[in-house]
């Protein structure tokens, strides 16, 4: 599937009324959106398979689903430090970040850009670095707990920013630290702990909504069931 035929496809998948529904839940780009489901962008993900050239066409074209589908097609093993830069540059709402995220985990800068963006103003930006947190809390296998145990500073500093989509990835950094296994576990719940005695109201409410899930009967049985 050549470039036209996807904005064409994109064009054709335009849904007004899911225009609205998502901007009931905090997406409202800048850009131009369509609103197309991401199941709807899946599928065409399937469609097209890899393609680094158009990844890159897709993304310049502003469209807030063309972008994601950007990232869907990607080839993480091509994607460049000068590339991830300019992206997270356009990011403008919460779905697009964690969406793309799911590429930049894959890419050899990730690291890099979690201590990077971690420091940046930008609302978005810094989402992405505690996005990507998530994501590799939640499916990377090679990383240590030590590893993950020097995200935990990162998080701490986080922790009073109040903007929702900064403190919200903040938070699921820090629940998806905890449910890797038992030993991050309790190191994710006294971080959570320490959070709980800070007078700023933002660390407070990480603190209460990590400590909820964290120390879950759920969470612990599955910890439990997992380690065996």
């Amino acid at each position: 599937m050549n470039y036209e035929e996807v904005i064409k496809k994109l064009k054709a998948l335009k849904n007004p009324e899911n225009i609205e529904g998502m901007a009931r839940f905090g997406i409202r780009p800048k850009s131009e959106i369509l609103g197309i489901s991401i199941w709807e962008l899946r599928k065409l993900k399937k469609e097209i398979g890899v393609d680094h050239k158009l990844a890159q066409k897709l993304w310049t074209t502003g469209i807030h689903e063309a972008r994601i589908l950007a990232s869907f097609i990607e080839d993480p093993t091509l994607v460049t430090e000068k590339q991830l830069d300019k992206w997270v540059a356009d990011f403008d709402s919460w779905d697009i970040v964690d969406q793309v995220s799911e590429l930049i985990a894959h890419t050899p800068f990730v690291l890099k850009k979690i201590r990077e963006w971690s420091n940046r103003e930008g609302e978005y930006v810094k989402r992405a670095a505690f996005s990507l947190i998530a994501e590799l809390a939640w499916w990377e296998k090679k990383m240590s707990d030590r590893d993950f145990k020097k995200f935990f500073p990162i998080i701490i500093k986080a922790s009073t920013d109040e903007r929702n989509f900064v403190k919200k990835a903040v938070n699921w950094a820090l629940r998806n630290i905890g449910k890797r296994n038992r030993i991050l576990n309790e190191q994710a719940i006294n971080v959570a702990k320490e959070l709980a005695e800070f007078e700023n109201k933002t660390a407070r409410w990480i603190a209460k909504d990590a400590l909820r899930e964290l120390t879950s009967e759920k969470v612990q049985t599955r910890l439990v069931f997992k380690d065996k």
